[in-house]
């Protein structure tokens, strides 16, 4: 008989009622139909059910697992589903792979160059991951919009910018020590700040493009955001080492 009393529609998205819920801090609401007839009511606990379940969705998804994978599923049905996920990961990993085909020569000629490239690229992933990890759950609970996107795109560059200083100088100090090549920590330095902000532009934009195009981005943004420091990092290392050593 409440007028101001949150509905709840009998064909209302379970996730949209969790949001619902989370929002006013509701204990229970009325469920009814298209002519806004009282069918049922939903309860808290029962919303506290939705809540892990789309949790798991979204963790497994951003791994590249099935979302209805159990424990105790078959190796056969496992592999299976996890097959096509992985076969992507590969196409776009022969295509970052590609970028070290395009400097043969260079590192043929230096080879601390092979040693250190993977570094640059494996920071710029474990960096964009961080960043995706944040923007898809943001997505998932509408706490990233039109409203504040461009605010929270620029917050997450600047992170890019302050990481990749900092771990420029760590690992240009580590490259001059290793290889006693002082020229190196100045190329992996300024590599590894390229990555770090391509890793987060790439980490909240591809994101927020697939959202846009109504494509899962929990699926479908780690395949693409891996490729993008890959082969950004790939490049800038050797361009630049190209360019300050001379190298051709």
């Amino acid at each position: 008989m409440d007028a101001e009393r949150r509905l709840v529609h009998a064909d209302q998205d379970q996730e949209e009622v969790a949001r619902l819920f989370q929002r006013y801090d509701l204990v229970a609401a009325p469920v009814v139909d298209a002519n806004e007839c009282l069918v049922g009511a939903i309860t808290f606990d029962d919303i506290a059910d939705v809540i892990v379940e789309e949790a798991e969705e979204d963790i497994k998804a951003l791994g590249g697992v099935i979302r209805d994978e159990e424990l105790s599923d078959s190796v056969w049905s496992i592999a299976r589903g996890r097959f096509s996920w992985l076969l992507v990961n590969l196409a776009t990993a022969f295509l970052a792979s590609s970028v070290l085909g395009l400097f043969e020569g260079q590192l043929e000629k230096m080879v601390a160059l092979a040693v250190l490239a993977p570094i640059v690229a494996s920071q710029g992933g474990n960096a964009t991951t961080q960043t995706m990890t944040v923007a898809v759950r943001a997505l998932a609970t509408q706490a990233l919009s039109d409203a504040n996107a461009r605010r929270v795109i620029f917050r997450e560059i600047m992170v890019g910018v302050l990481n990749g200083v900092a771990f420029a100088v760590i690992t240009g100090v580590a490259a001059v020590v290793w290889f006693k090549v002082p020229g190196l920590g100045v190329v992996i330095g300024l590599a590894m700040i390229c990555n770090l902000i391509a890793a987060a532009a790439g980490g909240i934009l591809i994101p927020l493009a697939l959202h846009r195009l109504r494509v899962d981005p929990a699926v479908a943004s780690s395949p693409f955001v891996t490729t993008v420091t890959d082969v950004v990092g790939f490049f800038s290392f050797l361009s630049i080492a190209t360019l300050w050593f001379g190298l051709r």
